[in-house]
């Protein structure tokens, strides 16, 4: 019989919010599949957990991905974790989920921390209907996603990095006008911070300081009245 692979999702700040479920499978499995092992280490460690990690990251996924699968049809079981938070959203895991399910290996998840959901629940915006779009393209494609995206009816989420998160305000700004934004940076982490307002008092706000940490940008799709009316200043 084949093994069985685990998408785990870990703390994407706060080691507390770590699961007794996750735990439990990490500590269980023959193997752990990290995105990067000395981060995955930290959190091991912090648990007590030893077990033999194989680095597995986007550079990597296509060469590793048949040895794991292999590992996985001798027996072993894997834990596949990223960085922090849920394997796949913006992380390597599609890849291996495929192969998984291709060679009718038992896919089962570990529910856990997700930044895009952390935020979007405490943003304010509608919840019913929204959109996940992740990274932004950096240059081919940009303008195009950006133009596309303008007449989006749902509550658009995306992450954004430090070096990059008030050139796409601006972008977003200048494109789509004054839609509701909020903000959250580092959350779960000592310095979380999230500001809510009109995307101009927001980049205001912003450039009063030098951004640091990871950003979630929630943004009020087109058609959303609740969030036309949200008039909440940046905090």
């Amino acid at each position: 019989m084949s093994g069985v692979l685990y998408i785990v999702a870990t703390p994407i700040g706060n080691l507390e919010d770590m699961t007794y479920r996750a735990v439990k499978v990490l500590s269980s499995v023959d193997l752990i599949a990290a995105e990067d092992t000395r981060t995955t280490k930290v959190l091991l460690d912090h648990y007590q957990i030893s077990k033999p990690m194989l680095s597995y990251f986007s550079y990597n996924e296509k060469r590793r991905t048949p040895e794991l699968i292999q590992h996985l049809l001798d027996g072993k079981s894997i834990a596949l974790v990223s960085d922090a938070g849920t394997p796949g959203i913006s992380d390597p895991a599609h890849r291996i989920v495929a192969a998984a399910v291709e060679n009718s290996i038992p896919v089962i998840p570990i529910p856990g921390a997700s930044a895009f959901l952390s935020a979007l629940i405490v943003s304010g915006l509608p919840m019913d209907h929204f959109v996940f779009e992740g990274f932004l393209p950096i240059k081919k494609g940009r303008k195009t996603k950006i133009e596309a995206l303008k007449s989006e009816s749902r509550t658009i989420v995306l992450y954004e990095s430090p070096h990059r998160v008030l050139k796409t305000l601006t972008e977003i700004h200048a494109a789509w006008g004054n839609r509701q934004v909020v903000v959250a940076r580092e959350l779960t982490k000592k310095f979380e911070e999230i500001v809510r307002g009109p995307m101009a008092s927001v980049l205001k706000t912003l450039t009063s300081k030098a951004p640091r940490g990871e950003y979630v940008l929630v943004i009020s799709g087109q058609t959303d009245r609740m969030s036309r009316n949200f008039s909440t200043p940046a905090t």
